[in-house]
């Protein structure tokens, strides 16, 4: 009895035993990453994030884990590209333009070429990247690129026509500078989180921006007209980025499920940006906000003035022996048949 009484202890123990390193191997079998944010924890863009990373750690079976950091508390926006390239942050979402001249050849994207929703955009921008794979971002690895929807004018008196834009003070940011330039507006660069209180004090009489800040940044607060210029819509290029060495310390099934996710998040962030944009239209029209569709002959003034823009780019592109010839065409006729 005792001898029976005594093997059972031994197999209870040898059960523990075993448990017990099955689950430090599954613990040490786990790899946690870092995920820095630009947006409030709230904001529509930060929970689609959140989700991408719920659902890298349910489809590896948890062997990867992410913690979100949103609103830059990990790293500033400007600084993300190289806090993911050092291991400050593991994975990390900026944007091109807030690093001015550090990413040229994918600057294309960000050009004035008549953008209609976020989706044609965001598929551009992974379409762009598929295309060219820019040296630029060799340092690390590209998860997938997202854009906004169209960017368009919202200002404080009404802007009809090219004449009534002449030295009114713009903000704007990376390229859309040269175009408020182009247009006949004054730009005035300063980050978004200053924009509210310049349009509210007259510092600024309008901001270039999506439509989904009209009720995400509040601007419908502070603004009475948007003019709908698609014909010059730009957008801004986003990339989701990640360590190269710890991308390479994963297991080649593991990368392969993440790389499945990525392709199914180039959708869902296009159509996030459209959901917010929608959002931020019916807040506008709710708040008052007048919307002013440009004629025919009118837009086609508009894309005409911003042309030197994309000759710019294609020139500076050029001079530092990139394709920026290729990669304007491409987008181009990428988004004409894209419709």
């Amino acid at each position: 009895m005792f001898k029976r009484l005594n093997m059972g202890l031994v197999s209870w123990g040898s059960a523990f035993l075993i448990l017990i390193v099955a689950v430090f191997t599954a613990q040490a079998a786990t790899v946690t990453m870092n995920y820095s944010l630009p947006w409030p924890a709230t904001h529509g863009n930060t929970i689609l994030a959140a989700d991408w990373a719920k659902e890298v750690e349910k489809r590896t079976n948890g062997a990867v884990k992410i913690n979100i950091f949103p609103g830059g508390t990990l790293t500033p926006l400007d600084q993300t590209y190289d806090g993911v390239v050092k291991g400050i942050c593991d994975i990390g979402l900026s944007v091109v333009s807030y690093v001015k001249g550090r990413f040229p050849l994918s600057e294309a994207v960000d050009l004035p070429l008549g953008y209609t929703s976020g989706l044609q955009a965001t598929r551009l921008a992974n379409a762009y990247f598929e295309k060219f794979k820019p040296k630029e971002f060799s340092d690390v690895k590209m998860l997938y690129m997202s854009a906004h929807g169209p960017g368009l004018l919202m200002t404080k008196t009404p802007v009809k026509k090219l004449e009534d834009l002449k030295g009114m003070k713009i903000r704007c940011t990376g390229t859309s500078l040269k175009v408020v330039s182009a247009l006949g507006g004054t730009p005035v660069a300063m980050p978004q989180s200053e924009t509210y209180d310049a349009l509210q004090k007259g510092v600024v009489s309008g901001v270039l921006s999506p439509m989904e800040t009209l009720q995400g940044w509040k601007f419908a607060e502070v603004v009475k007209d948007v003019t709908e210029d698609y014909g010059t819509a730009y957008t801004l290029l986003f990339f989701t980025a990640m360590n190269q060495k710890k991308w390479d310390s994963l297991p080649k099934d593991v990368q392969e499920t993440i790389e499945k996710i990525n392709q199914e998040w180039i959708e869902k962030s296009g159509q996030g940006w459209d959901k917010i944009d929608k959002a931020g239209k019916e807040y506008a029209l709710s708040k008052g906000i007048n919307f002013i569709a440009l004629s025919k002959d009118e837009e086609a003034r508009w894309v005409k003035a911003v042309e030197p823009v994309l000759e710019d780019y294609v020139k500076s592109c050029e001079a530092k022996g990139l394709p920026g010839r290729e990669a304007l065409t491409f987008c181009q006729e990428w988004l004409k048949k894209n419709r």
